[in-house]
């Protein structure tokens, strides 16, 4: 008997209502990130694989001996490495192949002691801690409660029910459950999804999408398309974040424009296609052929969306434009900025004049937006010398230094660690 049915049983057996373990342990370690529901399943129509009546045998009763310690499997012969996210995984590569079939398939192919595992999925990613995460429930039978530090955000005023974080470690669970053949698991996170695509700010239901038509959830799949379809996202974001079939998907559901709408999207979109291009002599050729302007096709947006930093430097120095200005979901472009993470262009848009304390349509900030997009680890990553800086953590130092500068900010005292007499290298 395989250690996935065994588990399937004790998920089905319990509703597939919380993590496995003494009362005791779930008290102590459920966190707020990662709130499963059964009722959320049963409200949703999902049905769970059907799963055999069996009992646990002797082998099984003595998992957790077996694997006490993940990174030194006892069966050293079987010994082999997978390397997450350039972090080499101890793995007892006997046992894996005996209780799980995507595994087996891979080490019967390939006797190599160390695989890298971006090479062995075929979709999709899986991090580190979500590795690790599928590694303790195949040697244990148990779902732990997640990492705080991937699975929540640094804004202390946040739930982390709907933050980025929380959504972006369901989705590698998700496709992880998919990938390993893990059926019960798949309904399972499913199911958190189902929640998320439900609440989440639009723009945060695009992975779930992805997610959903990867690992084959139609379900889920018609949910997000329809959620995104009844919101302000425009058709320009949608063509761009989307496979061809479910942006054509949208644009169908909504209202239909008009030819003079179609003649105005088409002249926005030769002119995104210049920038994408970097060139700027074609949009000028391209705004000198239509009666569009650069504001109406909101192209300091789209550059801070897409572009590399040094075409958003150029348009806001060649260009006089409003750099306050809001699209048609709210957004200014020091938004879009904060949602990119992007240190260079953050300061690029603040020193013309961009306006941190703006808010958006639905009350948030570009310091919110950075905050609930940044997970504890993110935040607190180091770098080596002649590394990169910590963008993440760099993005929020700037954001908030403006916010103190700016007297207008509500949330002025709020500050994170070393931010008060911290200088920026942004290296440009």
């Amino acid at each position: 008997m395989s250690i996935s049915s065994y588990a399937s049983n004790r998920l089905t057996n319990q509703n597939i209502s919380t993590f496995s373990g003494s009362e005791a342990r779930r008290s102590q370690n459920t966190s707020t990130a990662f709130s499963y529901a059964s009722d959320r399943l049963i409200s949703q129509n999902i049905s769970s694989p059907s799963v055999s009546e069996v009992s646990p045998s002797l082998e099984l009763i003595s998992l957790p001996q077996l694997s006490s310690n993940l990174e030194q499997p006892l069966i050293d012969y079987n010994a082999a490495e997978i390397v997450v996210d350039g972090i080499p995984v101890s793995i007892n590569r006997g046992f894996l192949a005996e209780n799980n079939s995507f595994f087996r398939e891979i080490f019967k192919k390939d006797g190599s002691p160390s695989y890298l595992l971006s090479n062995l999925l075929p979709f999709g990613k899986v991090g580190y801690e979500a590795f690790q995460f599928f590694l303790r429930y195949f040697y244990t039978g148990e779902l732990n409660p997640p990492p705080l530090e991937v699975s929540t955000c640094v804004d202390e005023e946040c739930a982390h029910e709907t933050c980025r974080p929380a959504i972006d470690f369901t989705v590698d669970l998700m496709y992880a459950s998919s990938i390993f053949n893990l059926p019960e698991l798949v309904v399972h996170f499913q199911g958190r999804l189902v929640n998320f695509a439900d609440k989440a700010y639009v723009e945060d239901v695009i992975p779930i999408l992805l997610a959903a038509f990867h690992c084959q959830s139609d379900e889920l799949l018609n949910q997000c398309v329809d959620r995104i379809a009844r919101s302000d996202l425009d058709s320009i974001s949608i063509e761009k974040e989307l496979p061809y079939e479910f942006s054509k998907r949208i644009e169908l559901s909504r209202k239909m424009p008009t030819l003079h709408e179609k003649a105005i999207r088409k002249a926005i979109r030769k002119i995104h296609k210049a920038l994408d291009w970097d060139d700027i002599e074609l949009v000028e050729l391209f705004l000198r052929e239509s009666n569009v302007t650069l504001d109406d096709a909101n192209y300091l947006h789209y550059a801070v969306a897409h572009c590399d930093s040094e075409v958003v430097h150029k348009l806001l120095h060649l260009c006089f434009t409003d750099v306050n200005r809001r699209n048609s979901q709210g957004y200014t472009p020091l938004h879009i900025a904060a949602m990119r993470r992007e240190p260079s262009i953050i300061v690029f848009l603040l020193e013309k004049g961009a306006c941190a304390s703006d808010l958006t349509f639905d009350g948030r900030r570009p310091l919110s937006i950075c905050r609930r997009l940044t997970s504890i680890k993110n935040y607190n990553a180091k770098t080596e010398q002649g590394q990169l800086t910590n963008k993440d953590r760099l993005c929020i130092d700037i954001l908030e230094r403006e916010m103190r500068r700016n007297p207008m900010a509500d949330d002025a005292s709020i500050t994170s660690q070393d931010a008060v007499n911290g200088t920026f290298d942004l290296n440009l």
